[in-house]
């Protein structure tokens, strides 16, 4: 199908569908590769979240966990490695320490097991 992108957003819309995905026309799939050739672009559903927690690394931090509120419930939804310069994570740092708490602010966590890749916030992760 020809289209252009502004009829591709229009049908996606249309249908409720979260978005697209689309690639440099001369680019080549490469398993497991973030070649940059290939784009995602949500449109249709959005959601706020909130920093509930963190993983400690060697400096800094190793990761940001992410929640959002669900009435009263905080929700474990997600984490993050990427996108933080050593300046922004000693200053995250900082600020996080201030506003520590004893306990996971989030209701389904921790994990029962550590998944596929081990990377599961299991009771002896989250120590």
């Amino acid at each position: 199908m020809d289209a252009s992108l502004s009829e591709l957003i229009a049908a996606v819309r249309a249908q409720g569908i979260e978005g697209l995905v689309a690639k440099r026309l001369g680019s080549r799939y490469e398993a497991g590769q973030r070649t940059g050739a290939w784009q995602k672009r949500r449109l249709n559903r959005g959601q706020e979240f909130v920093i509930g927690g963190y993983t400690v690394g060697a400096r800094t931090f190793d990761g940001l966990i992410f929640g959002y509120f669900d009435g009263g419930n905080h929700v474990y939804v997600g984490r993050t490695r990427s996108g933080f310069t050593p300046a922004l994570g000693e200053k995250l740092i900082r600020t996080m320490h201030l506003l520590e708490i004893n306990e996971c602010p989030f209701v389904n966590l921790p994990e029962k097991n550590a998944g596929r890749w081990g990377e599961g916030l299991t009771v002896e992760r989250m120590a």
